[in-house]
């Protein structure tokens, strides 16, 4: 099935969108740090099942606009974003998938634009609700003591530096770091609170076999392109967005919905001793699947892709 790459004006920016295949429309969401690349393998599968699959360059990312300011990457313009794309588009509704903070994009697209989205889908983040406080400030409850990636992110420019001194070696540590293979090689351990991101990382001898050099090639030429301010703005907007979302606690999600993830994905344990699986379903009016994929580390979609496109077609069958 051919692809081929519009720019579309949504919510007043452009965004790069690949675009594959007729029917139903698909919107896929990545997550940090990728890009509309880590759902090659969904567009390909998705568009021969039957759908129109549509795969922004979420903004701050590769060939989409990267607004500066990081109020402009809060889950109110996130979301804009995504329900104008697809009425941009022509549809009135899509089924919205995301991955990583994908998935909160399009779980809350579906709180916050309902109309539009006909069914939801998140690959390894769970949709739990606003909680209690925003999440940062948990984190630093629970991290007081220990590195966090998302406390460490917070002050401007720091991580960025970090990350660009050289796009390669730090892309290749963080995808494996967290991919199955390297949280079987290498279980993440505490690092003191001063520590940097990519301490204690290595890249592996060779790539896994979900990541070959072309992969890894496009990845580090989209971010030595964009570089990680916008990207990694989506983590400094935790206040903003529980302003946004807390009046909504305890509303559930009604679109029918589907969870998948792999049975190593360490965001499942982001707060110790809270089954976020468990508080998920609470959260869900219509929840249609839960996908566990044995031995799948966080980039569930690339690491196991034929088993994900066979969940994702039979979740589409049921609802598009």
């Amino acid at each position: 099935m051919e692809q081929g790459f519009q720019t579309i004006e949504t919510n007043g920016i452009n965004l790069r969108v690949a675009v594959s295949g007729v029917g139903p429309l698909v919107l896929l969401i990545h997550g940090w740090p990728e890009s509309w690349y880590s759902w090659r393998h969904q567009i390909r599968a998705l568009s021969a099942a039957g759908y129109r699959v549509a795969v922004p360059d979420v903004r701050g990312y590769g060939g989409s606009d990267k607004p500066h300011e990081i109020e402009a990457y809060d889950m109110a313009s996130m979301t804009a974003d995504m329900a104008g794309l697809i009425a941009a588009l022509g549809e009135e509704q899509a089924v919205v998938i995301g991955h990583d903070w994908g998935a909160p994009i399009a779980w809350n697209t579906a709180l916050l634009h309902p109309g539009k989205v006909r069914a939801v889908a998140g690959l390894s983040v769970p949709y739990t609700g606003p909680g209690p406080a925003p999440f940062i400030e948990v984190a630093k409850q629970v991290y007081k003591d220990k590195f966090f990636y998302q406390i460490y992110f917070q002050e401007p420019g720091v991580a960025e530096a970090e990350l660009e001194a050289d796009v390669r070696d730090a892309l290749a540590k963080i995808y494996y770091w967290i991919s199955g293979e390297g949280l079987r090689a290498m279980p993440p351990v505490s690092k003191p609170a001063d520590a940097q991101l990519l301490d204690g990382m290595t890249a592996p001898e060779a790539l896994p076999a979900w990541l070959n050099v072309e992969d890894l090639d496009y990845y580090v030429a989209q971010f030595e392109a964009s570089g990680f301010r916008g990207p990694i703005n989506r983590y400094r907007n935790w206040h903003r967005d529980f302003a946004l979302l807390s009046p909504l606690a305890g509303q559930q999600i009604q679109q029918p919905a589907a969870f998948i993830a792999g049975t190593l994905e360490p965001v499942l344990n982001f707060v110790p001793g809270v089954d976020l699986v468990s508080t998920m379903r609470e959260n869900l009016a219509d929840l249609r699947m839960v996908e566990m994929i044995d031995g799948a580390g966080h980039w569930v979609q690339q690491e196991c892709a034929d088993e994900v496109n066979t969940a994702l077609i039979e979740f589409l069958r049921e609802v598009a």
